[in-house]
């Protein structure tokens, strides 16, 4: 019996570990570099084998200076999620940084799958998110060294209260935590103007003009 047993193991252990999340994988083993060349999954990118990982798997420099600007909102944004980090790929771990010029902003958006922790590098800056629950708004004006979290899924957004460049480090509490912008989501899509005037009580020329500021049709 105990041999029966022992053999339906080793059959058996193979197995269950291919079905395993690579998030598991990471947490099981010391690290599961993504191989994003193939493709992301339910469950997270696939390792990349261990013989092909170097330090440099585990080193980013892409937050060290100011990201690509977000118009029209007047901000500089660069990530290091696991599409950019890929030695962040099942540690439940990501980051990104935010430049606000003056009068920049990072609208309302949401992160379906991670919390927010946002740092204050420089500057003053204008903070909060709406709960789900109550349609409450929770604000706090955030200074150098302040931090603000933001509950995952939660719309949230940053202002710049200052005249001069506010900068903040945002770490999330996944590897992907995706992002969704409110305005974009909006008036980026072919929805036709019309359906989106309806659902969203605006003025139908109100919603043309902003689907032609943010790259809408319909």
């Amino acid at each position: 019996m105990a041999k029966a047993v022992l053999l339906l193991l080793v059959l058996v252990a193979p197995l269950m570990i291919s079905l395993l999340p690579f998030s598991s994988l990471a947490l099981n083993q010391d690290f599961c570099i993504a191989d994003l060349a193939r493709g992301d999954t339910p469950a997270g990118y696939p390792c990349k084998p261990q013989t092909g990982v170097t330090a440099d798997d585990f080193c980013y420099r892409g937050l060290n200076t100011t990201g690509p600007t977000i118009n029209p909102f007047n901000i500089g944004l660069s990530s290091a999620f696991v599409t950019r980090f890929p030695g962040v790929n099942g540690l439940g771990i990501s980051a990104a940084r935010v430049d606000f010029a003056p009068g920049g902003v990072v609208p309302l958006h949401s992160h379906p799958g991670g919390t927010e922790l946002l740092f204050v590098i420089e500057g003053a800056i204008s903070a909060g998110f709406i709960s789900s629950l109550t349609n409450q708004v929770y604000v706090k004006t955030l200074y150098k060294g302040d931090l603000m979290v933001f509950p995952q899924g939660l719309l949230h957004f940053q202002h710049n209260l200052g005249n001069d460049t506010a900068v903040a480090l945002s770490s999330y509490s996944s590897a992907n935590p995706g992002l969704m912008i409110l305005d974009f989501a909006l008036f980026a899509n072919n929805l036709p103007s019309d359906v989106v005037s309806k659902v969203t009580v605006l003025d139908e020329l109100e919603v043309r003009k902003l689907k032609a500021l943010f790259g809408g049709s319909g």
